[in-house]
């Protein structure tokens, strides 16, 4: 990947490891939050909801990878259904408490890794769900990491983006005008859905894979479109 992926990413490890993971740690558990948290804590709970739905109910035999897993909410629901789960984050902090989760009758179907999620050593896979893992890079680099799966994913790739509303596009602009502070997150990248499903029929990496489902989760503070690719 550029230089671009690798900046990012490394800014993504520096936030959640350290500047937030006491904030995602109370937001992915069942304590108490405030308004602006209980709308992401719902909607990302609407995503997770969405994506589940769109993988086969009985996982048994098929192998996943949760690519940017954070504390494991997904991972351990297609573990629940029988599946294979490799699930990966650039955060050791968010990958422990992901483990400290697992319930010991799951510990055989989920293994949790620090790690590039892009990393080919982790093998094959049926089906790769990347849920808000990728709303912090441009569309190019997002295109550039469906194609670095495509060749080890058989089934589908599941993913989710950031899109462009007259909000979130107001949000990104101010954010740039405002110096960086290492407390605040990395920015989400607002993009068009129309742009990205044109990036991808474009891209010759990805002439295989179809434009599939999609649905956008917005409430409060929370926006998402998750958006499929099944191979043809």
């Amino acid at each position: 990947m550029n230089g671009s992926y690798l900046s990012r990413r490394d800014q993504l490890t520096e936030y959640f490891d350290r500047t937030a993971a006491a904030a995602w740690q109370r937001l992915t558990s069942d304590a108490p939050v405030g308004r602006i948290r209980a709308t992401v804590r719902a909607g990302r709970d609407a995503m997770r909801d969405t994506l589940l739905s769109w993988l086969p109910q009985d996982m048994g035999g098929q192998r996943l990878l949760d690519a940017g897993c954070g504390t494991g909410a997904l991972a351990l629901e297609v573990a629940r259904r029988g599946g294979q789960v490799v699930a990966v984050d650039v955060s050791p902090t968010l990958i422990e408490l992901a483990r400290e989760r697992t319930p010991d009758e799951l510990h055989g179907r989920v293994s949790f890794h620090v790690g590039d999620m892009l990393d080919g050593d982790f093998g094959e896979f049926d089906y790769l769900v990347a849920m808000d893992s990728m709303i912090h890079y441009e569309p190019a680099d997002m295109v550039r990491m469906l194609s670095a799966w495509s060749p080890r994913v058989s089934q589908a790739m599941l993913m989710t983006f950031a899109p462009r509303t007259p909000a979130l596009t107001v949000m990104h602009g101010v954010g740039r005008l405002i110096p960086s502070r290492s407390h605040r997150a990395p920015a989400i990248i607002p993009v068009s859905d129309a742009d990205l499903c044109r990036r991808v029929e474009q891209e010759p990496a990805l002439r295989d894979w179809a434009i599939g489902q999609t649905r956008r989760i917005s409430g409060g503070f929370y926006t998402s479109q998750a958006l499929e690719l099944r191979r043809r």
